[in-house]
């Protein structure tokens, strides 16, 4: 008989469905976490980017008052983000649990989330920080460069080409985004750190914070969090 992989004795032993909140700063890892998560625990990733997008693209009545704001260069505000996020939680597949990802980013935006979760009938049950120091995210995020052709990412120390500044698919000349430029990095983390602080706070008074060391393997973090997801 095949023996049972760990993920999967986790979820027969799951009474309920599991859902997650992820923070982590750019570079941390969430987006890789978040998909393996939902491999692993066949968990729905819920990204409020992809919701504003989805929404644009279809031009939904919700899309098009997003894009309203998008396009005179101003933020969404919380409580449209949260009427799609109410439309995105009554799906079907919600029901098996989801991960938040990217929302909420402050206090007000938490605060509002609780008050649709109670709407809802629905709750959190861990909030998952993955930690990283400054210097891990300049080492993995400074020096990204990518094809603008057919996609593909390098990194000038960990994915190098095999001749430098152009892509090994295609030989076109590879770019460099201004967000991947290390002033713009270190900038971003301090942010993140600023402004999600408070939330981070918020959850841990609550009891429901976890966190969890983003500069080890992937492998490993995702072994760490299955573990914080299956209690």
């Amino acid at each position: 008989m095949p023996r049972k992989s760990a993920a999967s004795t986790r979820r027969g032993k799951q009474a309920r469905a599991k859902n997650v909140i992820l923070l982590g700063a750019p570079g941390s890892g969430k987006g890789t976490l978040a998909k393996r998560l939902v491999n692993a625990e066949g968990l729905v990733h819920i990204s409020t980017g992809d919701l504003l997008r989805e929404a644009v693209k279809n031009n939904t009545a919700l899309g098009k008052k997003a894009q309203e704001y998008m396009a005179a260069g101003k933020l969404v505000p919380d409580s449209l983000i949260i009427d799609l996020m109410n439309e995105r939680l009554q799906k079907a597949d919600c029901q098996q649990g989801f991960i938040l990802d990217g929302f909420p980013r402050t206090v007000p935006q938490a605060e509002a989330l609780d008050e649709l979760l109670k709407k809802l009938n629905m709750n959190i049950d861990k909030v998952m920080h993955l930690s990283v120091d400054i210097d891990t995210v300049v080492g993995r995020m400074a020096g990204r460069m990518s094809c603008p052709k057919c996609g593909a990412v390098y990194h000038r120390t960990n994915i190098p080409p095999q001749k430098e500044g152009f892509c090994d698919q295609d030989g076109t000349a590879l770019v460099e985004r201004a967000d991947d430029r290390e002033e713009t990095v270190r900038a971003r983390f301090n942010v993140y750190l600023t402004q999600t602080k408070p939330l981070i706070d918020l959850y841990e008074k609550r009891g429901q914070l976890v966190t969890l060391d983003g500069s080890i393997s992937p492998e490993a973090t995702l072994e760490r969090s299955l573990q914080v997801i299956a209690k």
